[in-house]
């Protein structure tokens, strides 16, 4: 190989030197040997940081790479919010980092909106059913995890769809329980008054002829707004005839057996006769008879010498099995010796039967009727007439009042004896309704009309219940007795405000009721319990608030009222002209202060500092201004049926009215503050 030329280069034997130096040099100076070229290299989302002597470029939290030509962003979220964030959450991934957010219906522990659980925040559950009315009107609310339901309360039905509901997403509401009209019982009459409202009970009796052997028939109106049928009916009464007998010749008895028997029964006693000598016509009669009696007994017109059948059965609607019985009456002929005796036919009538057998004679009878009822003192019918009869067994209808009891006293007139016979009937109340038209009046008074003869006095019963809904604990039953004669009679009840009333007025003299319903106003709730104050220029002190009881009314709110002294004797507690603090330019008028609902008073008391700057409902309780005088005046509230009454308390008179505790404390920290600010200003000018 040719030598090269002079200067092109260093010696070849200076080569390896040059090259030593370089690597020498390069080791102490080359670019990166010291680290700063190296953090320069770092990726924007890389931190340079130095370990065993080097220095490197990390990624910085949130990011994963090589720190210099890549930093990704890491998705903390890929592994499920569940996961990173805890139950109820749902993630968010951010450039570098994450946060959190609670689920609806769910909130976080540390009370912000979104948050990252490495502090132990997590997510909680909401009651929603804190918020009152949230399942409007007659809905209660129940708490579920996330959310709430909506269910209807007892007394109330859904309508519109089913529950549980969601009022934001679902039609349904919740509708007071109302049944409508009882349904219709086989052979029962529905009798009284029925409240069709749930657990209201319709009461039945069963028509003239069937019964109810298991007991009372009623319906009930159940939490499904149905009625509820009656497992009971009323089923028809056979009467059964036994042992029937003939007495004194033309008199007949007998026996029944039916079960259970009402009052009285009616019968049919068909009479048919044949003469012994052929020429004779034939004897047919038909009786009616009406008696309680479970041994009836009737005694007949027959004729002498004269065979009989006799056939018995109830009148409908009972059924019976008739009973039949043959016999034949004596052909002596005896004359009349004036002896006769009575029977009760039905309830107002008699029947008369004489002993002799002389056919064709005419007698006159003389009737004394007195009646008297036992629960009147003033109470006399009194009646007599002249009967005259062909029969033998005559029946007289008397007219009588209802439940009172008669004495009949009947004499045989032209009798040489002056044969008489007395009797006692006892009537029974009239079925049939003897009130009518009765109202209420001047709230606590009623009126009726009385069906009756006029000037005759009755005696009334009144039963009377009284409740309140807003107080569970009050109840009120009355019963007592009033007579009048009046055909209008009139009364007024001693009956509590603010309650409502269901009223039973029943003459005796008749068996059903009638009832009425009254609804008595709210009065005046009773004077609130203060204990009065005089402050003159110094701090007010804390007013006690009391709790009232409901004496006249539902209780609603308690109100304070801050009045200028000079308005206290013009006043008037029933004013609605007071407004808030901040409606009026000034408080010459005064405002209201403070207004608390009754349900936020508790029982035991609560105390109210005036002028403490906070609001009670929608009034802010102002500071009272320095130097005036002021009256502070407690009212509570009733209401009730669109009635507003109040009562009205003087609470406090201040004059020379000062700052309050609160306001003194305020005024002492300000006047350190202002202190302390000039000390300093003092300094800083030296």
């Amino acid at each position: 190989m040719g030598r090269g030329p002079r200067g092109a280069g260093p010696p070849r034997r200076l080569l390896p030197l040059l090259l030593l130096l370089g690597l020498a040099r390069g080791a102490a100076g080359a670019p990166g040997a010291d680290g700063l070229d190296v953090c320069a290299t770092c990726h924007e989302h890389a931190t340079c940081q130095q370990r065993e002597g080097k220095k490197i470029c990390i990624c910085n939290y949130g990011f994963v790479g090589n720190g210099r030509t890549q930093c990704v962003d890491k998705n903390e979220c890929q592994f499920g919010a569940t996961v990173v964030c805890g139950n109820h959450t749902s993630c968010h991934n951010t450039p570098g980092g994450f946060y959190c957010i609670c689920l609806e219906g769910y909130r976080a522990t540390n009370n912000k909106k979104t948050f990252i659980p490495n502090d132990g925040t997590f997510c909680t559950d909401v009651d929603e059913c804190e918020v009152s009315g949230l399942c409007r009107h007659g809905g209660r609310c129940v708490n579920t995890h996330g959310s709430f339901e909506c269910y209807c309360m007892d007394g109330y039905l859904p309508r519109n769809g089913p529950e549980p509901f969601h009022p934001t997403t679902d039609t349904t509401s919740c509708t007071e329980i109302n049944c409508g009209n009882p349904p219709e019982m086989r052979h029962a009459i529905l009798v009284g008054n029925h409240s069709s409202r749930l657990g209201g009970v319709a009461r039945y009796v069963c028509q003239e002829g069937f019964e109810s052997p298991g007991g009372k028939i009623t319906s009930v109106c159940t939490e499904k707004g149905t009625w509820r049928e009656s497992t009971l009916t009323c089923t028809e009464i056979l009467t059964k005839i036994d042992d029937v007998s003939v007495f004194n010749d033309t008199c007949v008895r007998w026996q029944i057996n039916s079960g259970r028997i009402n009052p009285k029964i009616a019968y049919v006693i068909s009479v048919k006769g044949q003469r012994l000598d052929p020429m004779e016509s034939v004897h047919e009669e038909t009786i009616n008879l009406t008696t309680d009696s479970r041994t009836p007994e009737v005694c007949l017109a027959l004729y002498p010498g004269t065979n009989y059948t006799v056939n018995i059965s109830t009148a409908p609607p009972r059924r019976s099995v008739p009973a039949v019985i043959g016999f034949q009456t004596a052909d002596d002929l005896l004359e009349d010796d004036g002896i006769f005796n009575i029977s009760i036919f039905n309830e107002t009538c008699l029947q008369l039967n004489r002993h002799s057998r002389k056919v064709g004679s005419e007698h006159m009878y003389q009737f004394t009727v007195l009646g008297q009822r036992w629960y009147l003192d003033n109470f006399c019918h009194a009646t007599s007439f002249n009967f005259t009869t062909w029969e033998r067994a005559p029946v007289v209808c008397l007219d009588l009042y209802p439940a009172t009891d008669y004495t009949v006293n009947v004499t045989l007139l032209g009798s040489p004896k002056g044969h008489s016979v007395q009797i006692t009937i006892a009537t029974p109340p009239a079925v049939k309704q003897t009130i009518s038209n009765i109202s209420g009046f001047n709230e606590t008074c009623l009126r009726w009309r009385s069906i009756k003869t006029a000037d005759m006095e009755e005696m009334y019963l009144f039963h009377i219940w009284g409740q309140r809904w807003y107080q569970k604990e009050f109840a009120q039953e009355m019963t007592f007795n009033i007579s009048s004669s009046s055909r209008d009679p009139e009364v007024c009840l001693d009956l509590h405000p603010g309650t409502d009333y269901n009223v039973s007025l029943r003459a005796l003299s008749s068996e059903l009721p009638v009832v009425i319903s009254l609804t008595t106003q709210i009065t005046e709730p009773p004077l609130p319990e203060v204990e009065f104050f005089t402050v003159h220029g110094g701090p007010l002190p804390r007013l006690r608030l009391r709790k009232a009881k409901e004496k006249n009314g539902p209780i609603s709110s308690y109100q304070v009222l801050v009045l200028p002294l000079a308005l206290q004797s013009t006043f008037s507690c029933d004013s609605e002209g007071t407004s808030s603090f901040f409606s009026n330019a000034s408080d010459a008028d005064g405002y209201v202060a403070a207004e608390l609902l009754a349900k936020d008073v508790p029982d035991d008391a609560m105390e109210i500092l005036i002028g403490d700057r906070l609001y009670y409902g929608e009034y802010y309780n102002a500071p009272l201004k320095r130097g005036n005088d002021y009256c502070i005046i407690l009212r509570i509230t009733s209401e009730w049926n669109k009635v507003r009454r109040h009562s009205c308390a003087v609470w406090a008179q201040v004059k020379d009215s000062s700052l309050t505790l609160l306001q003194m404390a305020g005024v002492g920290l300000g006047s350190m503050a202002v202190v302390i600010i000039l000390t300093f200003l003092s300094f800083s000018a030296v």
